[in-house]
């Protein structure tokens, strides 16, 4: 009777949500064509840290917002930005243990698919293989989507930097700059109006870490950067970061325009 009355709560309850009962499973769609669990997902992602990436002429920069670590804690274990493959590498916003879980298997992809093919596989190839495990997890009883959306920075067979942003329902775009987490759309607002085609390496690193700012403080201890280049990936240290970022952070100039137009 109760899972009768579940299903059947608008006719009860007539200022009840219309979604009451359709978000109970993952393969049921709403009268007016919503997966409901997949939204949580995406709200589970809007909860997440902020993640920016740039593509540069010959790299692709990905930074991400770090979250204060307890001081006891090893800061080595919270990672936000992992490696898929030799020169391609991964950041995401959302649950750290569905992202965990996410890399192994992409990861073992990547090394059946070296072992098959005896080739690196392409950034392209990587997001496909990410959106369509995502989308597995949309479709079949007994699993919940995955809680996280990622950016991927890699390179084509013609050796050519391209930028992947994949999410829990399972699609996959590719970008020339993006942000994703918490108060991405700021960060993206920010990226349309400063990108500018064939950015070089500094270039594309000062905008990523610029579009980072405008959400976040200017600090190395809760930023992480990786640079991925041709020859491999380039991860920032807290030393190489913190000049640059006291150069870029303009926070203090904002605060005195503030005053004086008041």
């Amino acid at each position: 009777q109760r899972r009768v009355a579940a299903w059947h709560t608008d006719s009860l309850e007539p200022n009840a949500p219309a979604m009451s009962g359709y978000d109970r499973a993952i393969t049921v769609f709403s009268p007016d064509g919503h997966l409901f669990q997949v939204e949580y997902a995406l709200e589970a992602v809007r909860k997440g840290t902020t993640t920016v990436g740039v593509r540069g002429k010959d790299c692709v920069i990905l930074a991400v917002e770090k979250r204060a670590t307890p001081k006891l804690q090893d800061p080595r274990t919270i990672r936000k930005i992992l490696t898929v493959d030799n020169d391609i590498a991964l950041a995401f916003a959302g649950l750290n243990a569905d992202a965990r879980v996410l890399v192994d298997k992409t990861r073992i992809e990547c090394q059946s698919y070296r072992l098959n093919v005896e080739d690196n596989p392409t950034v392209d190839y990587v997001a496909r293989f990410i959106a369509r495990t995502q989308q597995k997890y949309t479709h079949r009883g007994g699993v919940r989507p995955f809680g996280i959306s990622t950016l991927l920075g890699g390179f084509n067979t013609d050796g050519v930097p391209e930028l992947y942003q994949t999410d829990p329902a399972g699609t996959y775009y590719a970008w020339k700059a993006t942000a994703i987490g918490k108060n991405s759309k700021s960060v993206v607002d920010f990226l349309e109006k400063k990108y500018v085609e064939d950015l070089a390496e500094d270039a594309a690193l000062r905008l990523a870490l610029k579009g980072l700012l405008e959400v976040t403080e200017a600090s190395g201890k809760n930023i992480e950067v990786v640079i991925i280049r041709k020859s491999g990936l380039h991860w920032m240290k807290e030393d190489e970061l913190d000049p640059l970022l006291k150069e870029l952070d303009d926070t203090a100039d904002k605060i005195t325009k503030l005053k004086e137009t008041k």
